[in-house]
């Protein structure tokens, strides 16, 4: 997967790549968070009352510290700006470039607009990352909390770039795999946003614990996820060919991760048994390992107090995998975190009906 870049932003943007590619002096200039292009975007109307955005492409880095490019949102609220700043981390959208909610409205998720409508009615700037290889020159490493994590936080640092009066003061809020990578953020932050203040990190039914839960995923209807997964693996890790583990009916569907989305991945794959979804049936120990290793969060202390919110009735993030496992691996550090079960929820209602919560939450971090 390996879209091309478009629009009237592509001069400036192979500019900045050659500098990134050449080894020369100035490619030190390029750090994370550095704006590369910006264009006015447009909002859905639920937003679009409530404040402006710009579409912007910034410099971020990779699990292996190389720097690349993403892409995304930043939404600057009409009226009682505080001028601090709220990360939206999206759920699944897709692997392929037109899954990309910044460009692509039909994958801006009703939740999302919901979560982000209450952030910037308290006057808060929200940037909204598409995560790395969605609308970028490369595949998009799904799953692998690191990346994500380090392009909201970078997303942070451009957001001020553009607006010299945010503070250095933000919150990480996300959902599903937004809500993972908000917990990475939260792990990473003190060795990376330097001058930064993460305040806070709310994640709403946030993936975790992968090596107990993949194992369980083939024959279910959710196993497009499980899909995407290896491919996000395969992104950061030349070791893992996902394609080989994939058995022959699973192969034959492989058009839909590049002319489709979430609904369309789970729905070519949603009938396969789990010897028609995977070589041998059943995922390698090592890959699962592998899985555990990129997509866990909670390995490493969380910088900043948790809000965790799970939906009892979520069939993509199950409330006992957050409820019996996640929360006694973050109640092991010495941090400060609020879980919240939402009674009869699903992965989106569980958003829906708790967007002034998490406001409510995130006001007393940033007092």
């Amino acid at each position: 997967m390996y879209p091309a870049v478009r629009g009237k932003s592509a001069v400036a943007l192979l500019g900045v790549l050659l500098l990134l590619l050449s080894g020369t002096p100035a490619a030190a200039a390029v750090t994370p968070g550095l704006v590369l292009t910006s264009a006015v975007a447009t909002l859905p109307a639920e937003l679009s009352g409530l404040a402006t955005a710009k579409r912007i492409t910034y410099v971020t880095t990779a699990v292996d510290g190389a720097t690349i490019t993403a892409t995304g949102l930043v939404l600057t609220p009409k009226n009682g700006r505080t001028n601090r700043t709220v990360v939206w981390g999206h759920g699944t959208t897709g692997l392929a470039d037109k899954c990309a909610p910044s460009t692509n409205q039909s994958v801006f998720w009703p939740e999302a607009r919901a979560a982000i409508a209450a952030l910037l009615a308290r006057g808060w700037t929200v940037t909204a990352p598409d995560y790395p290889g969605l609308g970028t020159l490369a595949p998009h490493p799904y799953l692998i909390g690191a990346t994500a994590a380090r392009s909201m936080i970078d997303s942070v640092k451009a957001a001020r770039r553009l607006d010299a009066a945010l503070t250095a003061q933000y919150v990480v809020d996300g959902h599903s795999q937004g809500g993972q990578g908000a917990l990475f953020a939260g792990e990473l932050a003190p060795a990376y946003d330097g001058a930064l203040d993460l305040r806070g990190v709310a994640a709403i039914a946030p993936v975790s614990n992968a090596d107990l839960f993949a194992p369980l995923v083939p024959g279910t209807p959710g196993q497009g996820y499980l899909v995407m997964g290896l491919f996000g693996l395969q992104a950061v890790d030349p070791g893992v060919n996902a394609t080989a583990l994939l058995a022959n009916p699973a192969k034959l569907r492989l058009p839909v991760l590049l002319s489709g989305c979430l609904y369309e991945i789970l729905d070519a794959y949603a009938n396969l048994t789990p010897q028609q979804l995977l070589a041998g049936g059943a995922l390698p120990d090592t890959v699962v390992a592998k899985l555990a290793q990129h997509v866990n969060p909670g390995q490493s202390p969380p910088s900043a107090p948790i809000l965790l919110i799970q939906g009892t009735a979520d069939e993509s993030v199950p409330y006992d995998l957050t409820a019996g496992a996640l929360v006694p691996e973050l109640d092991a550090y010495d941090q400060p975190m609020l879980f919240v079960p939402v009674e009869g929820a699903n992965p989106d209602s569980a958003v829906t009906e708790t967007t002034g919560l998490v406001a409510d939450w995130i006001a007393t971090r940033f007092a």
